[in-house]
């Protein structure tokens, strides 16, 4: 059985304006069933703590729902963001969605 995953790709800027449609965006997932969420960050150009911490709790309720929360595509000042605060070992990063799609095929 194909696990259910939902994509999120975001866009411009994870900040605290933008993070609560994010987590609402999390919410409906999370009701919809999806055993895997994919947050696409190939259109992010920034992101501040507060974007950082909503994609922390996004990680946190997914997992108390037994779902996974995984990224991909995170340009450089995400990644830097995520190497400072130690969130590259606790998130699974993907270069890209086809990247992600690959080892998700080979698990099956």
């Amino acid at each position: 059985m194909r696990e259910q995953v939902k994509v999120i790709k975001l866009s411009g800027n994870l900040n605290a304006t933008t993070s609560q449609d994010f987590r609402q965006n999390i919410t409906t997932i999370l009701e919809s069933g999806a055993k895997i969420v994919l947050v696409d960050f190939q259109d992010v150009t920034f992101m501040d703590s507060s974007g950082l911490g909503a994609l922390v709790l996004a990680f946190k309720t997914l997992r108390a729902a037994d779902s996974k929360l995984v990224v991909c595509s995170i340009n450089e000042q995400v990644r830097i963001l995520f190497e400072l605060t130690n969130m590259d070992k606790v998130f699974e990063i993907f270069p890209s969605q086809e990247a992600f799609n690959q080892v998700l095929v080979s698990q099956n």
